[in-house]
């Protein structure tokens, strides 16, 4: 079985990834960067997190392989849904997780880290965002994937606020959902090992900085009226507050 952590860029998606793959490791399950060396998909799954990119027919089939003969690993993705990853889902060989935030704050966290890594020399895939409308532009396009994932069936949903707020509550239905035992020690060294602490930058959850409304302090008020016009019926059905 393959295990597919799927979000919105900049939504704690490493930090989600992190913890699902710790989590099923629990069950002596593969790690996914061991699957990746073995069945040379280096092509297929890309970074530290074995990032699927796209979920089309032909990388979902190669990374199906190491699935049929035994093999329960976990990959991450920020794409949208496609028949292939419905067929999958179907058959009981693919199982979803799926996470995203308030697209105002990962907006502005994309152009940040983006920016950060360009005046280190660094450039990453989000240092073409170099101004707003940039920025909105490509969070609207994972507004829209977000849009797609809430349509799917048979695909656990959280949100990177109620994690950071709710987080026994948030693992808990990951726990139930992946079909692992809550009250073993080992289950729970690793939800603790994830729980988010006081500091920035803490190791694993893969943000800089994390907070909640941080667009709120950055945007100007122009802005801040341009993102609503935009999200206009998306944040409400997000959860989101619209002020």
């Amino acid at each position: 079985m393959i295990v597919l952590s799927v979000g919105m860029p900049r939504a704690g998606s490493g930090w989600h990834y992190n913890l699902i793959h710790d989590l099923m490791k629990t069950t002596g399950c593969a790690d996914a960067r061991d699957i990746r060396e073995k069945y040379k998909l280096q092509k297929i799954l890309t970074e530290v997190n074995c990032n699927i990119g796209a979920l089309s027919a032909r990388r979902l089939a190669m990374v199906s392989v190491p699935a049929l003969l035994g093999n329960t690993f976990v990959i991450k993705a920020h794409a949208g849904p496609s028949r292939s990853s419905r067929l999958l889902s179907s058959l009981g060989m693919l199982k979803i997780a799926y996470i995203y935030r308030d697209p105002r704050d990962a907006m502005l966290s994309a152009f940040d880290f983006g920016q950060r890594a360009l005046a280190k020399g660094r450039p990453n895939a989000f240092s073409h965002l170099s101004d707003f409308e940039k920025s909105l532009e490509f969070i609207m396009e994972y507004v829209r994937i977000w849009e797609k994932w809430m349509a799917e069936k048979n695909v656990l949903v959280a949100r990177y606020e109620d994690l950071q707020t709710n987080y026994a509550v948030e693992t808990a239905k990951l726990v139930k959902y992946l079909g692992l035992k809550e009250d073993s020690p080992a289950v729970q060294e690793v939800i603790e090992s994830y729980r988010p602490g006081t500091s920035e930058g803490q190791q694993g959850l893969h943000f800089y900085k994390g907070r909640i409304g941080r667009f709120r302090e950055v945007y100007t008020n122009e802005q801040k009226r341009i993102m609503l016009s935009k999200l206009v019926g998306y944040l409400e059905r997000m959860g989101y507050e619209t002020v």
